[in-house]
């Protein structure tokens, strides 16, 4: 093991050590901020310590198989290697996870996400492919046990959506998905295509987390413009004849955003400024990460929608994910919401990357 790598292992085993210590004293307030903070920060280095614990005692273990490899006993001395070879394979194993788990750990990962989805280039074609879209993401979601709300949609004449906006709950949802954000480009033949011609439309997409209370954006009522409006979706006779829906406009950014989902008009509201909320701080975190950004083949929760990130080209049956020069011949699967296999490789690309900004 890298002598840096150990250096950072000990320094959080001690920290490990500290925060134990603090949490145990008598004088600590346990309905304090600090307490609930060292609660958080104690979870999270629970893992790591335990597994360097581990890593130690593999590797005293492993220490006393050289000894026992240079007894003066044949038969000892090959006992001696065989346990040294095993020991060695484990401590290799051990390494593997310990660097992983120096990897700073995405404070977003846990939470759920609003989903965007809008038609980009190609019309009706792109607005149809938007419902595909949206259909594989709900077929994942209900295969990870998550709940999926529609907050607004804007569906087109021709079938699919003109715009679709989500909230999609459950353990993960941001972790699993925050690698979607970008734009989404369709290669096949249009049911309208009397010639046969394959035509190229785009879609884009935007995974924006929720906000917790720490991250709660202040918003100056006067830099508003409220509408309301008649729901166009489903919802029953009550939404088609109430006017329900909700437009918020942010004036100093000329931010958009509508919730037509609930019956209620307050809850359409409050739901719309939680989205608001997001957007906005979406919108900062992005000017501040821009320059990191760049450098990175994956965008991660910005929104960022100015970039194909993926191609389903549906003549070939094929998906490629450009960030990775990924290539799947299974596109009826993925299309069907089976996303594990380029969800996967997405995730370990990011854990490489960030190994790699670690030195690790």
């Amino acid at each position: 093991m890298k002598d840096s790598i150990r250096l950072r292992l000990d320094r959080q085993a001690d920290r490990f050590e500290e925060v134990g210590r603090l949490l145990a004293d008598p004088q600590m307030d346990g309905g304090s901020n600090q307490f609930r903070e060292l609660s958080v920060e104690y979870a999270r280095l629970t893992p790591l310590a335990e597994r360097y614990a581990t890593f130690k005692s593999l590797e005293r273990e492993l220490d006393s198989a050289h000894v026992l490899a240079k007894d003066i006993d044949p038969a000892m001395r090959i006992l001696g290697e065989e346990e040294a070879k095993r020991l060695e394979s484990s401590i290799a194993d051990e390494e593997q996870v310990l660097q992983h788990l120096l990897v700073p750990v995405d404070p977003h990962d846990g939470r759920n996400i609003y989903l965007e989805i809008r038609a980009g280039s190609g019309g009706n074609e792109a607005a149809i492919f938007a419902g595909d879209l949206l259909r594989m993401y709900s077929r994942y979601a209900e295969r990870q046990g998550w709940q999926i709300e529609t907050l607004s949609e804007s569906p087109s004449e021709h079938g699919g959506y003109r715009e679709v906006i989500c909230r999609v709950i459950g353990a993960g949802v941001f972790s699993k998905l925050k690698f979607e954000s970008g734009t989404h480009r369709v290669q096949r033949v249009p049911a309208t295509e009397a010639q046969g011609r394959i035509h190229t439309s785009a879609v884009t997409v935007a995974i924006l987390p929720e906000l917790d209370d720490v991250e709660y954006v202040e918003i100056n009522p006067a830099d508003l413009r409220v509408d309301t409006f008649r729901a166009s979706g489903a919802g029953g006779q009550h939404v088609n004849k109430t006017d329900s829906a909700i437009r918020v406009t942010h004036l100093p950014t000329g931010m958009i955003v509508e919730c037509q989902d609930e019956r209620s008009q307050h809850k359409n509201r409050s739901r719309a400024m939680a989205l608001l909320r997001v957007r906005l701080k979406a919108q900062e975190q992005e000017k501040r990460d821009a320059a990191q950004a760049r450098k990175r083949k994956l965008q991660v929760g910005s929104g960022d929608r100015s970039e194909r990130i993926r191609t389903y080209n549906f003549p070939q049956g094929r998906v490629t994910d450009h960030r990775i020069n990924l290539t799947l011949y299974q596109l009826d699967s993925i299309i069907d919401g089976r996303l594990e296999d380029l969800v996967e490789p997405l995730s370990q690309e990011h854990q490489a990357e960030l190994l790699a900004e670690e030195g690790v």
